[in-house]
């Protein structure tokens, strides 16, 4: 009986926390009970907003985040810097039904350290929590092979591949019509260097105006 209870203290000990993001309740009370069958998993709190993601994440600093790309109509894309700077321990793994390979580029180009469609077998999620978890990146194969074509057959991918996590995350706000000001009190950063990073969006993607702005926005995911 000892033995037992020590091996049962040390799989508590080794399992892998995480947290769930979606805005619907039965895909996250779906997605518990499958992560619960693993010894090794173990499901330790639950989000249905952005907002309410961010905050869960800085109190559970969990092992893995699995985040829903849209949440209550709102992109979680730019999240994922101020996501990773509240727990930089933590690993994101996308999890979703956007199939468009822009999105996945985006959401690894950020931080997120995998992307699964939510037509995955059961099996291929509670591998990819694990393999994201030990540090490596996974992308469902299908997705891949998407993400291949893309990159082969549309020239313009260059552009968008070029910007950084902060330039994301500024191009949605400046989209969402946030000023330079409201932008660098939300970073923390000075109202120059949110001008730098908005100088170099506009010549990396070649747009004047907000419209321009809108359109590069959402062909990357960014909003919702």
């Amino acid at each position: 009986m000892p033995a037992d209870r020590a091996e049962q203290g040390v799989d508590a000990v080794s399992r892998l926390s995480v947290v769930i993001a979606d805005d619907h309740p039965v895909v996250r009370a779906g997605m518990r009970v499958l992560l619960s069958q693993d010894d090794s998993l173990e499901v330790v709190a639950e989000s249905s907003t952005v907002p309410e993601t961010v905050e869960t994440v800085t109190e559970h600093r969990p092992s893995v985040l699995i985040l829903d790309l849209t949440m209550a109509g709102q992109s979680s894309l730019p999240s994922i810097p101020d996501l990773l700077a509240a727990s930089p321990g933590t690993r994101i793994l996308i999890l979703t039904m956007q199939e468009d390979p822009a999105f996945a580029r985006a959401a690894l180009r950020i931080g997120a350290a995998g992307y699964l469609l939510k037509e995955a077998a059961a099996e291929e999620l509670v591998g990819a929590a694990r393999q994201v978890a030990k540090g490596a990146t996974y992308l469902q194969p299908a997705m891949g092979a998407r993400l291949a074509i893309a990159d082969t057959g549309a020239p313009g991918t260059g552009g968008e591949a070029s910007l950084t996590a902060r330039e994301l995350q500024i191009l949605s706000l400046l989209a969402l019509g946030h000023t330079n000001q409201e932008i660098a009190r939300r970073l923390h950063v000075s109202v120059r260097t949110v001008e730098t990073h908005r100088a170099r969006i506009r010549d990396k993607l070649k747009t004047e105006t907000r419209a321009e702005l809108i359109a590069a926005a959402r062909e990357r995911g960014l909003l919702g």
